[in-house]
C-alpha cells in the first residue's frame, strides 16, 4: 500500500447564487482594484489517503467527496491525484 496525496475541489453550482463570492466581488473596486467579471468561492481540500494503487484512492476519495465534503445538491465537485 502507497499514500497517495488527493485534492478535492468543491464549488457552488453555477445556479446557486454565491454571497460570499458577490461580497468580495463587490468590495473589490472599493479596495482599488477592477471589478471582476465573475468571482465564486469554493473550498480546496488535501487528502492522504493510503491505498493499493492511484485509482483506489481516488475512488475512496470521490466516496469521501460525496458522503461529506459536498453537498451534491448545491455543490459540484472535483477528484484528481495531487
Amino acid at each position: 500500500m502507497a499514500v497517495h496525496k488527493i485534492l478535492v475541489d468543491v464549488m457552488l453550482k453555477p445556479e446557486i447564487l454565491d454571497p460570499q463570492g458577490q461580497a468580495v466581488a463587490n468590495a473589490l473596486p472599493n479596495l482599488g482594484y477592477p471589478a471582476p467579471v465573475g468571482l465564486r468561492i469554493g473550498r480546496h481540500v488535501e487528502l492522504a489517503l493510503e491505498a493499493a494503487d492511484a485509482d483506489a484512492a481516488l475512488e475512496q476519495a470521490t466516496k469521501i467527496a460525496d458522503t461529506l465534503l459536498a453537498n451534491p445538491v448545491i455543490e459540484d465537485y472535483t477528484v484528481r491525484l495531487a
